[in-house]
């Protein structure tokens, strides 16, 4: 965290791949992941992958199981699994039965750079072993049993075909999941997009919020439904990344145990203590996390922890793959208010409305700005309100606070999708 009593500064800003910087000479503060000392990533993954929690070595674990299958993220979370392969490299070769699946939920699958990006080096010896989960193809799913909130478990074949799975993770705050990794790959990670829409639908839930696990009912429907899977052989290995991609920690194990202590390192870096709400709140969704709105919306999410009632908070993302999925959307532009939003989805809820949901929160008590490379139109619908220049656009914001009475205070998340602001 860094304050400011209105002493001239510029802070960077990320946009894509790029960063502008933002003049500020108003009191702010800027709120981003915490600065954690980082040890050698070669020794920090050996380290986790020889001594388990809870369970025997990686080595052993593969030379034990006749058949792997190993989950991984998309290209839209930064875990560094190319990294975490390349180790693997050797013991893949000498198994003979290793198959990987891209645990993409209810994404779209990877782009030729996205597997890449993925999979790294070990990607043109192993790519003919790659699969892309598609939850819309009831054809590929399996009903394994119900959750106690009635969540409904249709998983990939592959999943119980292979018995024995790996997983790659990586561990941060989710705007209502409490948190990512673990358990979510298998759900939403291979899971139908039923399954996934019965489970999401908990988000609506205020319960469903940022570092909330006990009492957030998607966290707990994801643990319960993961009972179902209880004859599966997993092996987790988690890791807990910098702001800027480094390696800060890596947990190998036990699915639930590593999990719990990622968690732990996790909150080490990505919860910043904030010192109060900003009538300004900007927020950016820094690469990759800017790929599209529907992914964006996380920034939004983490800066409105900080924003005063009444206030303008900014997004700023890119969104270079467009809207995503546009079922969100849909119901944003088919009222005319936030508080319409809300009646809509009370009617009938559909896999993203809790994006519409989350959004038109937001929308009910303060005003919504956005830059991004998306069409005007497009930000409208979304109950957002389109702007070009990010400095141009903070003045904005500042004249109109003072327009209203008020003193200008901004707090500024340049890492927005990452950065859970705790307000002290």
């Amino acid at each position: 965290m860094t304050l400011s009593g209105g002493i001239f500064i510029k802070i960077p800003i990320p946009y894509g791949k790029e960063f502008v910087d933002l003049e500020v000479e108003i009191p702010h503060e800027v709120v981003s992941p915490n600065s954690v000392e980082v040890g050698a990533e070669s020794e920090v993954i050996d380290e986790a992958l020889n001594n388990p929690v809870g369970m025997e070595s990686l080595e052993d674990f593969m030379k034990n199981s006749e058949r792997i299958l190993i989950l991984v993220n998309d290209a839209t979370r930064p875990t560094p699994t190319a990294k975490i392969l390349l180790k693997m490299r050797d013991m893949l070769r000498e198994h003979g039965d290793v198959r990987f699946m891209v645990a993409t939920g209810a994404h779209r699958g990877p782009t030729e750079d996205e597997y890449r990006y993925i999979f790294g080096e070990i990607y043109d010896e192993f790519k003919e072993n790659i699969f892309v989960h598609d939850a819309r193809k009831d054809e590929d799913m399996e009903y394994l049993g119900v959750s106690s909130n009635g969540t409904e478990m249709y998983l990939n074949k592959m999943v119980n075909e292979s018995k024995n799975i790996i997983v790659i993770g990586s561990v941060e705050p989710h705007y209502f999941a409490g948190y990512t990794g673990g358990r979510k790959a298998f759900l939403p990670g291979v899971a139908s997009y039923k399954t996934i829409e019965m489970n999401h639908k908990h988000a609506l839930s205020e319960a469903a919020q940022p570092l909330a696990i006990k009492g957030n009912p998607v966290a707990e429907d994801m643990e319960d439904a993961m009972k179902v899977l209880k004859d599966l052989n997993v092996f987790s290995i988690q890791t807990v990344l910098t702001a800027d991609h480094g390696l800060y920690a890596t947990v190998a194990g036990d699915l639930f145990k590593s999990f719990d202590i990622a968690v732990e390192r996790a909150k080490e870096v990505f919860c910043s203590n904030c010192s109060r709400k900003g009538n300004i709140v900007l927020t950016a969704a820094p690469y990759p996390m800017d790929i599209d709105l529907y992914q964006s919306q996380k920034a939004l999410e983490n800066g409105k922890l900080a924003l005063e009632d009444g206030g303008v908070i900014i997004l700023v993302s890119k969104c270079r793959d467009g809207v995503g999925d546009d079922t969100f959307l849909n119901l944003l532009c088919s009222a005319n208010t936030c508080d319409e939003v809300m009646c809509k989805i009370d009617e009938g809820y559909k896999l993203g409305y809790h994006k519409a949901a989350k959004m038109a929160q937001i929308g009910v008590y303060a005003e919504m700005w956005a830059i991004s490379d998306l069409d005007d139109d497009t930000i409208k619908m979304a109950k957002l309100q389109p702007h070009m220049d990010i400095q141009e656009t903070f003045n904005k914001a500042v004249e109109k606070i003072k327009e209203q009475g008020k003193e200008p205070y901004a707090v500024i998340l340049p890492q927005g999708s990452l950065t859970v602001p705790l307000l002290e």
